[in-house]
C-alpha cells in the first residue's frame, strides 16, 4: 500500500465511502438528532466527468439521538454503502460512527456548540478502517441592527488511520481542518438552506462541497451539492451528490 500504483488501485475501488453522522453537505456537524428520534439517509455520489477513478457510492444509513439532556447530547449511527463499478470495498458495507455535543449557549452565555466523535469506522482493517475522530467548534453569529445574522461558522480538525487515509504515492494523509459556513436563507424561505463545506488534505477526505437543501416539510428534505476533490489524483472528478433525510 505504500507504492503509488497499489495506492491508486485501492483508491480506485474506496476513494469516497464514508459513513455519516449528522453532517454539513461532506463534513460532520454540532447538530445531534434528538434523543428518542431516527433519521433515515439516502445518499448518492455521482461522478460529473470520465476519469479512472470514477467510482459512484451510495449509502443508506439511520441516526439515532440517545442521551436525554438539553446540554449534553449523542448520536450513534451505522451504514450500509456501495461503490458502482463493483469495489473491493463493497465486500465491507457496515460502518459505524458516534458524536457528542453541547449546544450552543449550553455552557456559558454565547458559548459556542462544540462536538467530539469519530466516523468512518469500517469493519476491514486497512480497507474500509478510516477510522476517522474529529473535534468541531460552532457559533451563529447574531443579526445586528438591520443587519441580518450572517449564518453559523464552524471550525475543526480530524485525524484518521494514516494506511488508509493516503495521498497519490501512498504516504499518510490522515488529518487536517474543517471549516464550514451555513445558513437558513430566511429571507427567501425558511425552507431553504445553503453550506461550503471544506476539509483540508490530500487523501480522498479532502474537499470542497458548495450545495443546500430544500425542507419539504419538518421531516423530510432533499441535498444537492458539488463535491471538488482538493487532489484528483486521489479523490477522482467531482461528484454531484442528492442527499434524501427523513426524521422519525
Amino acid at each position: 500500500m505504500r507504492h503509488a500504483r497499489s495506492t491508486f488501485l485501492f483508491l480506485l475501488l474506496t476513494s469516497i465511502s464514508f459513513a455519516t453522522p449528522s453532517t454539513q453537505i461532506w463534513n460532520p456537524s454540532t447538530d445531534t438528532q434528538p434523543f428518542g428520534t431516527y433519521h433515515l439517509g439516502f445518499d448518492g455520489y455521482l461522478r460529473t466527468d470520465s476519469h479512472p477513478i470514477a467510482a459512484n457510492m451510495y449509502d443508506a444509513g439511520v441516526t439515532a439521538g440517545v442521551l436525554p439532556w438539553k446540554k449534553l447530547q449523542a448520536e450513534v449511527g451505522v451504514d450500509y454503502m456501495w461503490t458502482a463499478p463493483h469495489s473491493v470495498s463493497n465486500a465491507y458495507p457496515v460502518y459505524f460512527n458516534a458524536k457528542l455535543t453541547t449546544p450552543e449557549d449550553s455552557l456559558f452565555k454565547n458559548s459556542p456548540a462544540l462536538a467530539v466523535g469519530g466516523y468512518n469506522f469500517g469493519t476491514k482493517s486497512g480497507i474500509t478502517s478510516q477510522d476517522i475522530a474529529y473535534f468541531l467548534a460552532a457559533k451563529t453569529i447574531p443579526a445586528i441592527g438591520s443587519l441580518p445574522s450572517p449564518g453559523r461558522f464552524s471550525v475543526g480538525y480530524y485525524q484518521g488511520d494514516g494506511k488508509v487515509l493516503t495521498d497519490e504515492n501512498g504516504n499518510a494523509a490522515n488529518d487536517g481542518c474543517i471549516l464550514t459556513w451555513d445558513r437558513t436563507m430566511s429571507e427567501i424561505s425558511d425552507k431553504l438552506w445553503l453550506c461550503v463545506d471544506y476539509a483540508s488534505g490530500k487523501s480522498s477526505n479532502g474537499s470542497l462541497s458548495i450545495g443546500g437543501a430544500w425542507a419539504f416539510t419538518k421531516k423530510i428534505s432533499v441535498l444537492v451539492a458539488e463535491d471538488f476533490f482538493n487532489d484528483q489524483q486521489v479523490g477522482g472528478k467531482p461528484t454531484f451528490t442528492v442527499q434524501l433525510d427523513i426524521n422519525l
